[in-house]
């Protein structure tokens, strides 16, 4: 090839070069001597100009593994002496290794190929700016837009090569895509300004052109695909094209306008900010009004729903078709689809994009429907894939919707509303990971956090709305805590005798037990009228119980009941706050406005009957037979954060509680509010309270000596 760098090679040399990496390569996958092995791969990757003895190497030798790291020697050194290559032989190494994967887009060692694209795109990076211009004035403006994309690439992109083709060239854009994106591009040793400049030119100028040539190879092989009675080279390109989409829409878009925000918009449920997941990345797609005709007013949505829906019935027989690769790009896509926000929609006061997420919600709900036949499938061996992704869809359109639009978005074609469906397939979750504790079944717990962040994202901002759910959410929610403290207790008690690490039902992290308890303290919250009451209950009941014992049996799973009540209630009962003063949980300083007296309010009632049960401890009798340390840690960490929320903060220099309670709500709502904040230090209890923590602080450390945990529990949470 004219231009292509590097002197006339010598056929021995270059043979001798072939038959040493070759010889490394296979003393490597043997696990033989690899640091000698590495060191002659390495000194490929360093030499001076390997450029023809790479090329060699990838047309004529046969072990893919040493196609692989000529290849990757190709992309160092071009990169290392980019300063002193010229423009041809620059031009040249990112002609050859097009050409290259074109013309093997049938050999079955596709890492090779997938190599060789990502070297052609770093390149291409590394002279976006330099080469540019020079390259336009050269080919009168044909080589770098026009030849380069649209005949060597999009016509390929678009099948008229074949499908072999067809799938390289998709492969090369979402290696160039990838490679232009800040966070995953390849280090060349310049400055920040030269990837922002990349980034800048290939969103404004080619990736809405990547998209549509995406989507033309999908509508091109749609067809075939669906008629087709066996798999065919079609699906693999129709699969790339979709992962290429979804990247796409993946992109971090910065340089767009968008109109400005309706307070209507607002007022119709639609949030307009990023909703800071605690877990997940998960950010609004906008890509701006000039892709509203691809993205929105084509029917595209629609057309994809429709793809995926009638491939899912063709392929229904099949319990594992969920994780093929077309059946996992598709859905990647609509769940990327959900996040789309901004201008991208017409400014209409929010009634295009509700009916776009109504549209997928309607679609997305047969992969989550009914959550009990669907969890009993997965567990007899079917694809979980579908499930978890309808779950991530479920917390996309939270995060883009207040708790009230959220819930109504479902009632459109179903009875119930969408929280209903949350907490169905959060029961269900739980009782996945509760009854089965094997590491290889990750499902349940991966569907679980993805379920409880989307509660944290309804119910997490009080203040951004006030009443989240509706009143049949708020039942549903009740009726969830309720079905999860009962499955956690009935946990916690079969396995109370269990001493070993690998079966033991607490062997989360603290740190995971806390946020997973604080989101289930989130949903118990949000109908606190019913599940405060209800824990109070189970205390009592689990009180008489050991009352009744009279040492006559075995107290040890009532206390290990006793020992999750404590945690959960807790949480319940109190936030964190993450180094801020701690102040009651407003939604049960709301949530029981008809109560007038202290002696009535559920919360005063479950905190008297926690902090008495505890009080119990000091007499050296009791507390031999029940206060194991375990459960000594959790009352000093119950009794921790009440003291921080309920007794304090002080007025100093008053010597009384100072809490500043807003003029909101009713006057029965005001009064509860006070009532809450102040019951605490009623009738001296709070300097009552303060001295049996003092007491119970002195047990700690002196009576329960050696037991670390306990003791290590004491000093972090005081």
């Amino acid at each position: 090839m004219q231009g292509f760098p590097g002197g006339a090679p010598d056929p021995q040399q270059l043979q001798a070069t072939m038959l040493a990496i070759e010889q490394a390569c296979s003393l490597i996958q043997l696990h033989m001597n690899p640091s000698e092995a590495e060191k002659v791969i390495t000194s490929l990757h360093s030499s001076l100009m390997p450029y023809q003895v790479c090329r060699f190497i990838l047309e004529t030798s046969q072990k893919p593994n040493a196609r692989f790291q000529a290849a990757g020697a190709i992309g160092d050194a071009a990169v290392r002496e980019w300063g002193v290559l010229t423009d041809d032989n620059k031009r040249s190494l990112i002609i050859y290794c097009l050409n290259y994967v074109m013309e093997h887009a049938s050999s079955p060692d596709g890492y090779v190929q997938s190599k060789v694209s990502a070297v052609a795109a770093r390149l291409l990076k590394r002279g976006w700016i330099s080469l540019r211009f020079l390259w336009l004035w050269i080919f009168m403006q044909q080589w770098y837009t026009s030849f380069l994309f649209s005949s060597l690439v999009e016509q390929s992109i678009r099948g008229i090569h074949g499908p072999n083709r067809q799938f390289a060239a998709i492969n090369f854009l979402e290696t160039l895509v990838s490679e232009f994106s800040p966070s995953t591009a390849s280090a060349m040793s310049l400055p920040k300004e030269f990837h922002e400049q990349c980034e800048y030119s290939l969103e404004v100028q080619f990736l809405k052109d990547f998209y549509c040539w995406a989507q033309a190879a999908v509508f091109n092989t749609a067809d075939k695909i669906l008629n087709s009675t066996v798999t065919i080279p079609d699906e693999r390109a129709c699969s790339a094209a979709l992962r290429l989409m979804f990247q796409i829409l993946s992109w971090n878009f910065k340089h767009t306008v968008e109109h400005e925000s309706s307070d209507a918009k607002i007022n119709f449920g639609l949030r307009i900010d990023t909703i800071n997941l605690k877990k997940f990345e998960r950010s609004l797609v906008k890509p701006g009004s000039m892709w509203r005709e691809i993205l929105i007013s084509s029917g595209h949505p629609t057309w994809v729903l429709n793809f995926y829906t009638t491939l899912r019935q063709k392929y229904s027989y099949d319990t594992l078709w969920g994780d093929s690769p077309i059946a996992v790009s598709c859905r990647q896509l609509i769940v990327q689809l959900c996040s789309l926000a901004g201008s991208v929609f017409p400014n209409d006061n929010g009634d295009a994009q509700i009916k776009h997420l109504m549209l997928i919600l309607s679609a997305v709900v047969l992969w989550i429907e009914p959550p009990d036949v669907i969890t009993a499938s997965i567990r007899n061996g079917g694809s979980e894939s579908e499930f978890i992704d309808g779950c991530h869809a479920l917390l996309s359109i939270a995060s883009l919707t207040t708790g009230s639009l959220f819930d109504n978005l479902l009632k459109s074609i179903r009875p119930y509303g969408t929280v209903n469906l949350l907490s169905a397939l959060t029961s269900e979750a739980v009782k996945s990971v509760l009854n089965n504790q094997s590491e290889e079944e990750t499902w349940g717990i991966d569907s679980l956090d993805i379920l409880l962040e989307t509660w944290n994202v309804l119910l997490g901002d009080v203040d951004a709305d006030k009443n989240p759910i509706s009143t049949d959410g708020a039942l549903a929610s009740s009726s969830l805590f309720k079905m999860i403290v009962e499955s956690h207790l009935k946990a916690a008690a079969d396995s109370a005798f269990e001493d070993t690490d690998d079966t033991e039902y607490f062997h989360v992290s603290v740190s995971k037990r806390d946020e997973q308890l604080a989101l289930y303290a989130l949903i118990a919250r949000a109908s606190a009228n019913t599940t405060i009451p209800f824990l109070a209950q189970l205390f009592s009941e689990r009180f008489a119980r050991l009352n009744q014992r009279n040492g006559e049996s075995d107290p040890t799973q009532t206390l290990e009941e006793l020992y999750w009540l404590l945690l959960v209630t807790s949480h319940v009962l109190t936030d964190s706050g993450e180094g801020e003063t701690l102040l009651i949980p407003e939604a049960l300083q709301a949530g029981f406005p008809n109560v007038i007296e202290a002696a009535h309010h559920p919360v005063v009632t479950l905190s008297w009957s926690i902090i008495n049960f505890s009080r119990q401890c000091l007499d050296p009798g009791i507390r031999a037979k029940y206060f194991s340390p375990r459960l000594m840690e959790a009352v000093i960490w119950f009794l921790a954060r009440w003291v921080a929320t309920y007794l304090v903060p002080l007025d100093v220099s008053r010597g009384k509680v100072s809490r500043e309670i807003d003029n909101v709500g009713t006057n029965g709502s005001q009064h509860s509010r006070k009532l809450l904040n102040s019951f605490a230090w009623e009738n001296n209890q709070g300097e009552l309270v303060l001295d049996f923590v003092v007491l119970i602080s002195m047990l700690a450390l002196t009576t329960y000596q050696g037991e670390n945990e306990l003791q290590v529990s004491f000093i972090f949470t005081f």
